[in-house]
């Protein structure tokens, strides 16, 4: 009975120990990068949000200049123990980036450089290109005039079918 008390105190003991530890380590290393909105247009602004990143930092990409990030929160007293609420103790920095106006569409990586370490998100957000708008009825895709030959004639199949049907019907009605 002995036995099994302490197997399990000693079980509960390195549970503890091994739920504390990756928590410990993500204060010190950047972690999870997540860049928002995730798909973009170029032009738009791109909120990049960093977890573990204490002091800030520098974000980079192909699709914009270098930006800043800084610790996010502000007030809630430095407590350090807020969790992921974003408050003055979480370790958790945020910059805006703003596309370039000529990147072109796909996606792209974001590395970050915080507290001496660096690390890359790969595919963190994606590009679109833009839209064809005002081109109206120029555009060479769309009906053919086969198409509309077709289109016609099934039309015109339809009008004679609904004729002929209400002839008969009319003509029953009278015997």
């Amino acid at each position: 009975m002995r036995n099994t008390r302490a197997l399990a105190v000693a079980g509960a003991a390195v549970a503890a120990l091994g739920l504390s530890a990756p928590a410990a380590v993500a204060w010190e290393t950047p972690s999870n990068i997540t860049a928002l909105p995730s798909v973009i247009a170029p032009g738009g602004q791109l909120t990049i949000t960093v977890d573990g990143c204490r002091g800030g930092g520098t974000a980079t990409s192909n699709a914009f200049s270098p930006t800043r990030l800084s610790p996010a929160g502000g007030g809630g007293g430095g407590k350090g123990n807020e969790g992921d609420r974003g408050g003055a103790g979480s370790g958790t920095a945020r910059g805006t980036a703003v596309i370039n106006s000529n990147a072109r569409p796909g996606s792209y990586d974001i590395t970050v450089d915080c507290n001496g370490r660096r690390m890359t998100k790969p595919q963190a957000f994606t590009v679109i290109g833009g839209v064809r708008g005002g081109i109206g009825g120029s555009t060479t895709t769309g009906a053919t005039p086969t198409d509309v030959a077709i289109g016609g004639g099934l039309v015109a199949a339809a009008v004679v079918g609904g004729g002929v049907f209400w002839m008969r019907r009319r003509a029953e009605r009278r015997i």
